[in-house]
């Protein structure tokens, strides 16, 4: 019979009693109010209290629950935390952990305490998690888990259901079974249902789908979680070079590397260099954030100096200044709707593949639209409010072109960021908008220049 989930609601109210029961070591108190509730819950509440406060509340907790907990932490919490814990603490934390699980923890620890841990794990996940650790973590091979089901091509169906069941018990849970050689080369995989269904004298070898996706350990985990994504996978073989299974990767894998993935394109959009959080220190915000500010504020000084070029026709046509701000606005604006479309187009591989150059009309008939609109609300608007037909003319063919130039350069900018190597994301923030600054006073100012002066 299952325990009952308990539904858990971190509020101020509660998170202060919890404090209270802390400062007074109320053991029967923190006990009775995390019972039942998951490791996930419990995890976000402890991120509310010190290393020693939370340390005090895992020791009431279940061996099996503490290691769930920290797993669940960050990597840079779980760091720190794991000082105030000997390696033999650690080691009996680990034992209660996958094998990928154990690596990924172990990856962050000095390699002294590393050592030291690993020989307090079980033989057997210890010879797991020494074949991971030979991989670097952003490969399919330190991404891949060691555990998982396998048999023989010539076991019959009830050979093969009798080694499930001894191997169950070191997987927490399992979609498919792994058909190999004597050589242990992956030659396909079996799902539950057709073995449940085969005769008990089948040979498992003529039930197993030969043709399935595997990936090498080598792969880069983006990749993984491309592939995954694309064919709606829950779980994939890795194999070795040599062809040879070796592990799988299931979805929950690779939600950690596609959330990170997700936020160091947000940062980057958004003009921070590094991945930061906000509890963080100052100087690693700052760090963080300084580079792109200081691009940003080296492009309004190269406009102020681009706009004295134009001295004289300011002088003598002072309104032409008052729509400055609009046609940088909009350009800036376009800009980054162009290139957050295309970077988001860039995570499908076959993006280029998939007719680039018809995505580029599409993409030039929208800003079409897109200007004509923005340009005949101008031009309508200016008439009413100034009464100046000749310059509110002037201004709407300059947003026009503004639109369309904005639109070209937010589209192409992404495109030859990621054909060098770079990520794409940098154009849809702070680069596109300084670029498109420039771009835009240019127009505008040459448009000026040829019509009313």
């Amino acid at each position: 019979m299952e325990e009952p989930i308990v539904e858990f609601e971190l509020t101020k109210d509660f998170r202060d009693r919890f404090q209270q029961a802390l400062d007074a070591r109320d053991a029967a108190f923190i006990r009775e109010s995390l019972d039942g509730v998951k490791a996930a819950d419990i995890t976000s509440l402890l991120y509310e209290f010190n290393a020693e406060e939370s340390k005090y509340v895992m020791d009431l907790l279940p061996l099996e629950l503490q290691a769930e907990i920290i797993s669940d932490l960050d990597p840079e919490t779980r760091k720190n935390f794991l000082k105030i814990y000997q390696p033999s603490e650690i080691s009996t934390f680990l034992n209660q952990l996958a094998s990928d699980d154990t690596a990924d923890i172990l990856h962050e620890l000095p390699v002294k305490e590393r050592e030291e841990v690993l020989s307090g794990l079980e033989p057997e996940l210890r010879a797991q998690v020494t074949e991971l650790l030979r991989y670097e973590e952003n490969v399919a091979g330190g991404l891949m888990a060691k555990e998982l089901i396998k048999a023989r091509q010539h076991w019959t169906v009830v050979q093969c259901v009798d080694e499930i069941r001894k191997q169950a018990e070191n997987v927490s849970k399992f979609y498919a079974v792994y058909v190999v050689d004597n050589d242990d080369k992956l030659i396909g995989r079996v799902a539950l249902q057709d073995l449940i269904i085969s005769d008990a004298r089948t040979v498992v070898g003529d039930i197993c789908e030969k043709d399935i996706i595997a990936v090498e350990t080598y792969l880069e985990d983006r990749e993984v979680a491309e592939i995954m994504s694309r064919y709606d996978l829950e779980s994939v073989p890795v194999v070795n070079v040599a062809g040879q299974l070796v592990g799988r990767i299931t979805i929950d894998d690779v939600v950690d590397v596609i959330t990170e993935q997700a936020e160091e394109e947000r940062q980057a959009m958004t003009g921070i260099s590094e991945d930061v959080e906000e509890d963080d220190s100052v100087w690693r915000n700052t760090r963080a954030r300084l580079p792109w500010l200081l691009i940003g504020i080296l492009g309004g000084l190269m406009n102020a100096k681009f706009m004295g070029l134009f001295e004289a026709q300011l002088i003598s046509l002072t309104a032409i200044a008052f729509f400055v701000p609009l046609i940088q606005a909009t350009g800036g604006n376009v800009g980054i709707q162009s290139s957050s479309l295309i970077v988001q187009s860039l995570a499908n591989p076959n993006f280029v593949d998939e007719g680039l150059w018809k995505r580029l009309l599409k993409v030039f008939f929208v800003a079409i639209l897109n200007g004509l609109f923005l340009s005949v609300i101008v031009l309508l608007a200016n008439i009413v409010l100034f009464q100046e037909y000749e310059l509110s003319t002037v201004v709407a063919i300059a947003l026009f072109s503004v639109v369309l130039f904005a639109s070209f350069i937010g589209t192409i900018t992404p495109l030859i960021l990621n054909r060098f190597g770079f990520n794409p994301a940098l154009a849809a923030g702070p680069f596109i908008t300084t670029i498109n600054d420039l771009l835009g006073l240019s127009l505008y100012f040459l448009i000026v220049r040829i019509m009313l002066i």
